[in-house]
């Protein structure tokens, strides 16, 4: 499965096709809930030039920015070019360097420019402007505004935001923390785990997109 648009980087690549493709394993119950959101997203495609998608967590460390990167990545692999994803918690922290260093393992390039809360350029792509994670509140001023889809990426976030001012949709798709991981003999493997687990539904969610534009069209 290769894109035809963009050059991944050859250690993602070749992480794609052994950890993505080759091993995705996705409950019956996950995929309903993947599926509603590719539906949501072919209908607003079909109405309009650009989606917007604001990956939520409580403190925008982990699980949100491993949504945004790998939704990121899926959406230019699939030639989704009009996605745009984007992260934020109820409050910032940073980066967590435990998720960063998951992402390279998987074959991201990813530059730290230092700083208490660093801007990592995050490369997936030759020719692809890198994308820029670091962690803020979901209603920082470089997130849309109004008009995005809200994907809850944790429980605690998911319940303590009812309401997401400005979403036109909002999707409960909460993952395990990996923290519960941290400084143990398990802390990388739960970091891959996760990590391989959001590249996969990112990448199912963005495949059906892609085939309900090109049923659409048949």
């Amino acid at each position: 499965m290769d894109s035809k648009s963009i050059s991944i980087l050859p250690a993602l690549k070749a992480y794609l096709q052994k950890e993505v493709f080759e091993g995705a394993a996705i409950t019956a119950e996950r995929q309903e809930v993947l599926h509603t959101l590719a539906d949501t997203i072919t209908t607003r495609l079909a109405s309009q030039q650009q989606v917007a998608m604001i990956f939520i967590c409580t403190h925008n460390s982990r699980r949100s920015h491993l949504g945004q990167i790998w939704a990121a990545v899926a959406a230019a692999y699939y030639e989704l070019p009009q996605i745009h994803t984007y992260s934020g918690g109820t409050e910032a922290t940073a980066f967590n360097p435990r998720a960063v260093a998951a992402l390279r393992r998987a074959g991201l390039v990813i530059t730290n420019p230092g700083g208490e809360n660093p801007h990592y350029q995050v490369a997936f792509a030759e020719g692809v402007d890198p994308l820029v994670a670091f962690s803020k509140h979901y209603a920082d001023q470089s997130n849309p505004q109004h008009g995005f889809l809200a994907i809850m990426t944790c429980t605690d976030a998911d319940e303590g935001c009812p309401v997401i001012p400005g979403a036109a949709g909002r999707f409960s798709l909460p993952y395990i923390d990996p923290k519960e991981a941290d400084d143990t003999p398990q802390e990388e493997a739960r970091y891959d785990e996760r990590s391989r687990q959001i590249a996969q539904e990112m990448f199912f969610v963005f495949q059906q997109v892609k085939k309900n534009q090109e049923n659409e069209y048949a």
